[in-house]
């Protein structure tokens, strides 16, 4: 019996290189005639590679297999298989999570050349250990314990045995406590740069991730319930949670937070910057696809002039639920309002002043464009609806009817009753034609099946069906602090305080102050949704999660952290229907991390079978007869 022969994913990163420019720093072959020692490279100016290190995060930070699917608040639609990671199907050998693993080794990689060959106590270095703690803190979160270095290694060495999480948090903690107490970073900063605010909100989240994987274990995991040992982590976390957020008041209105005329605003904390004006290459076909998610599909881009959606990651049925009448954060989170052409246009509607980009572009856009998709939330009635109809015929006006204007999308409308679908299409003059009542699983494979999330689009990308955004990645923002926050003070014991932070955040978006945490009403809980869900205070704070950071890509990894995977899994996630589903095939071990990669597995002499993740078994292996 004999393993894969694999390349291990350390071994090749953190190795002995020869380098040549920052494009191929962690390429192990040399390139030139004369080459690059690692000494050569790192002994110009650090500063130069640091940039290197940020731009790494590119191939980390938008993932939404691993941090949104199999989770409570998303479904693929139009017919999309569910995927190993809706199904809890994947194995060691899965290419998502083995380059994602490689990809932040990368990052930690840069930022140990960066460390090791700057100058100590410099701000070049001191950014370079907050992305190398950063790092760190998205392995342990998706793999849990992992090989813990902090030098540039420069040998063939290929021995990095899983460090336990009781021996990297406390190193976390200790060498950002350093960096926020001792270190030149500025105070704040909103251009993409490492910042005292933002080391502690990475502390805060560290603290949390401690509290509740050192000190809470779980006593049922298909309930999610668990018993707190030690509040001492819990307290830490909201103390720096409260150090980034730094008195920051919740006074910009949601819609203006995540408006693409707003990026850097006194609210965010730390982003991975796009700059389409200083892209080098050709900016029409590069950027990241974040707004290119979420939601359904609306034609193609190119002959209807809405934008490219991929039919991925859609609303699950909770999620349309989710947001109560009155908050302000469902129109600025999703699109509820298409436009299409003019019903002058003779050809395909102009792109970014007309179509989808024109609600950004236009000052008016109903002024001129008639709408292609409306899309009502689920408290809005039937009656409400038919009256904003009739009221605004010449809006629903529908040219395809007579076939005028072939390239203009149908104009339809929906509301999300639930279980069920109230569709309307329109006749030419405006007025309703039909009237159908749809299952949410015939809407759910049917062109133009929902909403899209709005909240990273970019209105000046060009019209292609790949992606071009260029919109800055939020990684760490004022609201996720103040949830955070409410999360870390419900654990230590201080209830008050826990709902004094959610209640700011509802404030912001509209919604009463709850006077309890028993005040709060779950929807999706009330119209039918699930049948067995016991409902508690942690619920109301991962609620809040859900709607203020709805696609953020936080969800799988707040699920994983509070040991409500399973449970949210089984209740809400249609592609999960027992706690049975998210176990080995034996049925003896819970998925609760991602598997640690097979090709590290099998080239690590520090990592063995034994070293994997529960849930997973043995490495994938072939077998050879001697």
């Amino acid at each position: 019996m004999k393993k894969k022969i694999y390349l291990s994913t350390i071994a090749v990163l953190l190795a002995g290189m020869t380098l040549t420019s920052c494009d191929d720093f962690l390429e192990a072959e040399n390139r030139t005639a004369g080459g690059q020692t690692a000494d050569d490279y790192f002994g110009q100016d650090a500063s130069t590679y640091l940039v290197a290190t940020y731009n790494s995060l590119k191939s980390i930070v938008y993932n939404p297999a691993l941090y949104c699917q199999g989770t409570d608040l998303y479904i693929m639609t139009r017919g999309k298989a569910a995927g190993e990671f809706n199904e809890y199907t994947m194995t060691d050998e899965n290419s998502t999570v083995t380059n994602y693993y490689s990809n932040v080794y990368k990052t930690i990689n840069y930022a140990n050349g960066v460390i090791s060959y700057g100058a100590e106590g410099t701000t070049v270095t001191d950014e370079a250990r907050f992305l190398r703690a950063y790092g760190y803190y998205l392995l342990t979160q998706q793999f849990g314990a992992v090989p813990y270095i902090t030098r540039y290694i420069n040998d063939p060495e290929t021995n990095y045995p899983r460090t336990p999480l009781t021996e990297i948090y406390p190193a976390l903690i200790a060498e950002l406590t350093d960096l926020y107490n001792n270190s030149s970073l500025a105070a704040q900063d909103h251009t993409g740069r490492a910042s005292k605010q933002a080391v502690a909100a990475l502390l805060a989240k560290v603290y949390l991730a401690a509290g509740w994987d050192l000190d809470t274990p779980a006593n049922d995991i298909a309930k999610g319930t668990y018993s707190v040992n030690s509040t001492a982590n819990f307290t830490e976390a909201a103390a720096w949670a409260e150090k980034a957020i730094n008195g920051i008041q919740l006074t910009m209105s949601f819609a203006d937070k995540w408006s693409p005329s707003n990026e850097g605003n006194a609210e965010e904390i730390f982003s991975v910057q796009y700059d389409r004006a200083g892209y080098p290459g050709d900016a029409s076909d590069a950027g990241h696809s974040m707004q290119n998610n979420f939601g359904g599909y609306y034609g193609a881009c190119t002959t209807t002039g809405e934008k490219n959606v991929s039919s991925e990651d859609a609303q699950s049925q909770k999620s349309m639920y989710l947001f109560e009448k009155g908050d302000k954060r469902y129109d600025a989170t999703y699109m509820t309002t298409m436009w299409n052409g003019t019903m002058e246009s003779a050809t395909k509607a102009k792109w970014g002043s007309e179509g989808y980009y024109a609600y950004y572009n236009v000052d008016d856009p109903g002024k001129n464009l008639i709408i292609a998709h409306r899309y009502f939330p689920f408290y809005v009635t039937e009656a409400e609806a038919e009256a904003e109809f009739a009221a605004n015929k010449k809006l629903y006006a529908n040219p395809t009817v007579d076939g005028s204007l072939k390239y203009i999308t149908q104009v339809t409308a929906d509301i999300l009753t639930l279980p069920n679908v109230i569709h309307y299409t329109f006749k030419a003059d405006g007025s309703v034609d039909k009237k159908t009542t749809q299952a949410i699983a015939t809407y759910n494979v049917q062109t133009s099946n929902g909403v899209c999330v709005k909240k990273f689009d970019d209105p000046e990308s060009a019209q292609l069906t790949g992606s071009n955004c260029f919109r800055d990645i939020v990684l760490f923002h004022v609201s996720d602090m103040y949830l955070i926050a409410a999360e870390a003070y419900l654990m230590a014991g201080q209830t008050a305080q826990a709902l004094a932070k959610v209640n700011a955040v509802r404030q912001r978006a509209g919604l009463a102050a709850l006077s309890s945490f028993d005040d709060y009403i779950q929807n999706h809980v009330n119209y039918g949704t699930t049948s067995s869900f016991t409902f508690n205070n942690l619920d109301v704070i991962l609620d809040e999660r859900a709607r203020e950071l709805y696609a953020e890509g936080h969800r799988w990894m707040d699920l994983r952290r509070t040991k409500q995977l399973v449970r949210y899994n089984v209740e809400f996630n249609e592609y999960v229907t027992t706690p049975a589903k998210m176990m080995d095939v034996a049925g003896t071990a819970y998925k609760l991390y991602r598997p640690i990669p097979a090709n590290e597995i099998s080239a690590n002499t520090g990592i063995s079978n034994a070293d994997q993740n529960p849930g997973y078994g043995a490495p994938v292996s072939t077998t050879d007869a001697e």
